[in-house]
């Protein structure tokens, strides 16, 4: 007999990660994700005491913290290369992009924020526009990545469209004028 693996709030958010990412954010239940980790639902609030509440918010700051990590390269290079690896994070999870982008927690962007402001302020912006420029490549970023989910799902993706080369296109429209 296999022994199961304590139950951590690591373990239940990549498993409701999991859920959503195979099922769908509607079908994620807290029976459900009892059921998937072989605990009672009960056991969970364990460790997120506010319940299902509590664990949408987990998900949104799992899923939505993603700091520009310190590098070499310009500041352009290193926000695209950072701009990409984003977008394929959020295309991964895309079921909790609904959460990202209508519930109000404002410490899940918090530190991608100020990673992209500090790179954008070592460029030589001032701190004024290196929020605007914050503001606006996460914005790129959220609505891309949105519509293209929603391209995917409907299969409306025109024939033949490179989607990378697409977003990375805008990105650096986006990208001219702050880096």
């Amino acid at each position: 007999m296999s022994q199961r693996p304590p139950l951590t709030r690591e373990r239940i958010i990549e498993t409701a990660l999991h859920l959503i990412d195979g099922q769908g954010l509607s079908r994620l239940t807290m029976r459900r994700l009892g059921d998937a980790l072989e605990v009672e639902a009960m056991a969970i609030y364990h460790h997120l005491p506010h319940g299902k509440e509590q664990l949408l918010e987990q998900l949104i700051a799992y899923v939505a913290a993603h700091p520009v990590p310190p590098g070499a390269g310009s500041a352009r290079d290193r926000l695209r290369s950072w701009a990409g690896g984003y977008r394929e994070r959020l295309l991964d999870h895309v079921g909790v992009m609904p959460l990202i982008v209508t519930r109000r927690n404002p410490g899940a962007l918090a530190a991608t924020t100020q990673s992209v402001q500090d790179l954008l302020r070592t460029a030589g912006r001032t701190e004024a526009e290196a929020a605007v420029g914050a503001h606006t490549v996460l914005g790129y970023l959220l609505g891309t990545v949105a519509l293209e989910a929603r391209e995917r799902a409907a299969e409306t993706t025109p024939a033949g469209l490179d989607q990378d080369a697409r977003f990375l296109a805008g990105l650096d429209g986006v990208l001219a004028g702050f880096a």
